[in-house]
């Protein structure tokens, strides 16, 4: 029997970041589409929600289903919204698996592919000594101190990797410090230049915040300030995913429970262990953002949502 993926997206207000999440979509179904049927949903804001998407694979004989995180570090959406979403799905279905795969988080594939973003920017630019050059990595930023703890890794792989001068990171969303922040306390430092790599699957609200940042700082300053493309749908996060999928196959898509605030104790989050697992996004799961529906219009229920996406 041919089973199925799930690929599960975030979702955004902006109709680019859609765009180009399907993009993506598209590309893995060609990729997979020999031997899994390959749909997706999103988490929040848009359509198809993962109800939807799961609810038409069942319809079409699929009883075995993994679902591949399109995120990138394992705050709370990988740890908890996610994995409450597919726990809820199966229990619509006695004869139905969903396994859940591991976010792409610390990868070699990740690795080199920050490799190649920053490369691709050095090469558009005078060339000066990387000693005179610091990196800013910007993660999405969660109150998740081991999902940032990851963005800090990678950040310090590249810093001693390519030889940068100095290396820090910055965060988009509630870590600290923000990227305005980061790049503030860079801007000290007196680099000739500072090259800003988000790490970022495609454009969305939270790029076009760091993009503004680094080009107010570039105006402001008398050092230079670049950021690069992000990640977006190179063969290397291609071969990321086929690395996780092959992991939840065979049963070996382990989260990193060690230093996980929710199951052991953790200095400065204490309250959180032990914390039920329960998804928070319920308040704007398919919300629609579509030319074609009202802005902020929510379709209730699951029976509206799979009428939409099989065209009933």
């Amino acid at each position: 029997m041919k089973e199925g993926i799930l690929l599960c997206g975030h979702g955004s207000r902006r109709p680019a970041a859609v765009a180009s999440f399907k993009r993506l979509v598209t590309i893995l179904k060609e990729r997979y589409e020999k031997d899994y049927e390959v749909d997706y949903g999103f988490l929040e804001f848009n359509h198809p929600t993962y109800e939807a998407a799961v609810e038409r694979m069942y319809l079409n004989g699929i009883r075995k289903i993994y679902a591949l995180p399109v995120i990138l570090f394992a705050g709370s959406h990988a740890k908890n919204d996610i994995p409450f979403e597919l726990n809820t799905l199966q229990t619509y279905h006695n004869d139905l698996t969903i396994s859940m795969a591991k976010h792409i988080g610390v990868s070699s594939f990740l690795l080199d592919l920050a490799v190649k973003r920053i490369e691709e920017t050095e090469a558009k630019l005078p060339s000066i000594d990387r000693k005179e050059t610091c990196l800013v990595v910007v993660g999405r930023g969660t109150t998740d101190p081991d999902a940032n703890s990851d963005v800090a890794k990678l950040t310090n792989m590249l810093w001693e990797g390519l030889g940068f001068g100095f290396a820090t990171v910055g965060y988009s969303g509630t870590a600290y410090p923000s990227i305005k922040e980061s790049l503030a306390m860079v801007d000290k430092l007196g680099f000739k230049r500072t090259i800003v790599i988000p790490f970022f699957f495609f454009t969305g609200v939270l790029l076009e915040r760091i993009y503004d940042a680094v080009k107010i700082m570039d105006e402001s300053s008398i050092n230079n300030y670049v950021f690069t493309d992000p990640f977006g749908t190179d063969e290397l996060i291609l071969k990321a995913f086929d690395e996780r999928l092959e992991e939840a196959k065979n049963g070996i898509a382990n989260m990193n429970c060690q230093m996980c605030k929710y199951r052991k104790q953790v200095v400065g989050f204490e309250e959180y262990l032990g914390q039920e697992q329960i998804g928070h996004h319920l308040n704007v799961k398919g919300i629609l953002f579509e030319e074609d529906e009202k802005p902020g219009e929510q379709k209730s229920g699951i029976g509206n949502t799979i009428k939409k996406i099989l065209g009933i």
